[in-house]
């Protein structure tokens, strides 16, 4: 098979907190990509310096496992995407807005809720703060975790809390473990459904592909999605195959991708509340990449049979497609679902 004759530069880190991209996902996106792209290299960045050597060096597409690095100068975040854009190199994924959305859980819930679009009732417990946040139009049990995490850092088997004392502590756990503030939402009791959002190529419609997961049940009879579960790999996949739910689950996460400004492809994180209503938890717009391992893969599969190594070609096709656009003929947001059958035969939205 002859190569494309193109340079892509798959961008990560080793500074701890900057990579969304673990070693693991790295190294096999690398491996998939370099059967049909004649130069595929890893590139770590680290500080700002590193990433304007990449700009230097002008690749033909940057594939991006990471949001930002820091000024070494200022200590202000650098976003790499739109570091990229603004020297006219392309990028997989979304831009700056939708990471900066993203990487601050409470900025995503309030972009969200002022779209009119449902997520559950939140304050931000900020550190070092003397006394805890008003959480008096909340009602207990909550749930509590970083703002500004993702992987199920920082989400234990304490991070539902029932009264001010289990929040007062879990948020000082996530501020002397973390250095952050914490996020204390609403608990929503219901179903937890992971939605991979995918856009077709050559076309401003979506494959939006949802999966249950199911986690074990801890000691108190609750089932987390904690960091430990999501690294060990434990949570149980379920097919989402009743339409009604199907179809409001996939139109909510759409309409949640479309508010925060994301493109291209990312993963939305959705629960449903007692009465079983969709609710927004938590956007990933670099999911993990990894073949059988991270829900998104696993919802392109399950969903569409869209396997690993075409699952990345086409995240690549698609930025490349926003490099051959012209101005006038961006991809529009406005897209919607067309209800088609899923693996199973039940109707579904992809």
């Amino acid at each position: 098979m002859v190569k494309i004759r193109q340079r892509i530069e798959i961008v990560s880190s080793t500074t701890p907190g900057l990579s969304s991209m673990s070693v693991r996902s790295r190294e096999a996106t690398r491996e998939a990509l370099s059967k049909y792209y004649d130069d595929v290299r890893i590139t770590i960045i680290n500080t700002l310096s590193d990433l304007d050597e990449l700009v230097l060096r002008r690749p033909d597409l940057v594939f991006s496992g990471m949001s930002f690095v820091f000024d070494e100068t200022t200590q202000q975040k650098v976003w790499v995407s739109g570091h990229l854009d603004a020297h006219g190199i392309t990028c997989t994924g979304s831009g700056q807005p939708a990471h900066d959305l993203e990487r601050n859980k409470h900025l995503a819930k309030q972009v969200v809720i002022n779209s009119g679009l449902r997520t559950s009732p939140f304050v931000v417990i900020t550190r070092g703060a003397s006394q805890l946040a008003d959480t008096s139009q909340l009602t207990y049990p909550l749930f509590v975790k970083p703002t500004n995490s993702g992987g199920g850092t920082g989400i234990d088997e304490k991070s539902i809390v029932h009264n001010s004392q289990e929040l007062r502590s879990k948020a000082e756990s996530i501020e002397r473990n973390h250095r952050t503030d914490a996020l204390a939402e609403q608990y929503l009791p219901g179903r937890e459904f992971s939605v991979a959002v995918l856009r077709r190529e050559n076309s401003d419609k979506y494959s939006v592909m949802p999966i249950e997961l199911v986690a074990p049940i801890d000691k108190d009879g609750n089932r987390v999605l904690d960091q430990a579960t999501k690294r060990s790999n434990e949570e149980q996949i379920v097919e989402l195959v009743d339409p009604v739910l199907r179809a409001a689950v996939c139109e909510h996460a759409l309409a949640v991708f479309h508010a925060l400004g994301a493109r291209d492809y990312g993963r939305i994180d959705i629960r449903l509340d007692a009465n079983g209503i969709p609710n927004f938890l938590e956007a990933n717009l670099i999911p993990s990449l990894i073949a059988g391992y991270g829900s998104f893969p696993k919802a392109c599969l399950l969903n569409i049979n869209l396997d690993y190594e075409p699952m990345l070609l086409r995240i690549i096709d698609l930025a490349l497609e926003r490099k051959q656009a012209t101005a006038n003929q961006h991809i529009s947001p406005n897209s919607f679902l067309e209800i088609v059958p899923s693996l199973s035969g039940t109707p579904g939205p992809v």
